[in-house]
């Protein structure tokens, strides 16, 4: 399962950085006084690695995850310079939760709390596997700290099992199988 995932990460990675042409430039879109306009995000760039917005963007198994950044407006953030870890949940980890949960989340009036539940995902820093230690606390954006725990090559944060890795541009993406819930206050 391992290899699977990390062959479509590295395939749709590959398609990513062959489409479009060779040479860097902003997008079309620009403001009356002549700037462009959009953030990190909008910047079209073939020849270099893809960040981690980029990275999900060419997942099928991350459609929900990418839906969820928008949602938050937080596709420009991930898209910046970092470094960033983020645990990236697959859409079956989304589809687990109770019926209604992500339809409820993507509403505008819910942007605080499916913020929260992204930035619990994001460590700030790039923690390689060889870093991430048994019993190690990661403090997360959201402010609340999430658990590691490691057996061999097996790691877990808060039980959810990764599944592989992806390097990106501006940090590591690990890919996880549950939705990481912060702690309730």
């Amino acid at each position: 399962m391992k290899k699977i995932l990390l062959s479509g990460w590295a395939l749709a990675i590959l398609l990513a950085m062959s489409c479009g042409d060779t040479a860097t430039t902003a997008t079309d879109s620009s403001s009356a006084t002549g700037a462009p306009e959009g953030g990190q995000s909008t910047v079209q760039d073939a020849d270099s690695k893809p960040d981690v917005v980029k990275v999900a963007v060419g997942s099928p198994d991350h459609t929900t995850l990418v839906t969820a950044l928008k949602a938050a407006e937080y596709v420009d953030v991930l898209s910046n310079a970092g470094p960033f870890t983020v645990f990236a949940p697959v859409n079956a980890a989304f589809d687990a939760l109770p019926a209604g949960t992500v339809e409820g989340l993507l509403k505008k009036e819910s942007q605080a709390d499916l913020r929260n539940i992204l930035e619990y995902h994001v460590y700030v820093g790039k923690l390689n596997p060889d870093l991430l230690q048994d019993g190690q606390t990661l403090g997360m954006v959201n402010g609340d700290n999430a658990s590691i725990t490691k057996a061999g090559e097996e790691i877990k944060i808060n039980g959810a099992t990764v599944k592989g890795t992806v390097e990106a541009s501006n940090g590591i993406i690990y890919i996880i199988d549950q939705v990481l819930l912060p702690p309730k206050k």
